[in-house]
């Protein structure tokens, strides 16, 4: 009988939340990123303000402005997720409030 089953299970993340200061917050704290490419994403702007949120793939030092969330916004983000590889970090500028990453992953 095959395991293939065992080898494909999907596994949540910790997520990835901070507060927001009016200046670019590393969302998760220093050094938080991605540590498996996710099979699920899901963005949450938890707050009660407009949270602009980029991407990036070498630690901060240049990012991509990716979207605004109005305020209490969440996208869920199913394929495609290429765009989004293990070591990507989130940074968010918003006035207020919390912003969360949270994602599952195939278990490798």
């Amino acid at each position: 009988m095959s395991n293939y089953w065992n080898n494909q299970q999907a596994l949540p993340a910790p997520e990835l939340i901070s507060t927001m200061t009016g200046d670019s917050v590393q969302i998760g704290g220093a050094n938080a990123m991605l540590l498996h490419t996710p099979q699920k994403l899901i963005l949450d702007n938890q707050s009660t303000v407009t949270i602009v949120l980029s991407t990036s793939i070498d630690g901060g030092t240049t990012k991509t402005q990716f979207h605004t969330f109005p305020a209490g916004e969440a996208i869920i983000l199913d394929q495609d997720l290429g765009a989004f590889p293990k070591g990507t970090s989130f940074w968010g500028v918003g006035a207020s409030g919390d912003f969360s990453v949270s994602y599952t992953y195939m278990k490798e």
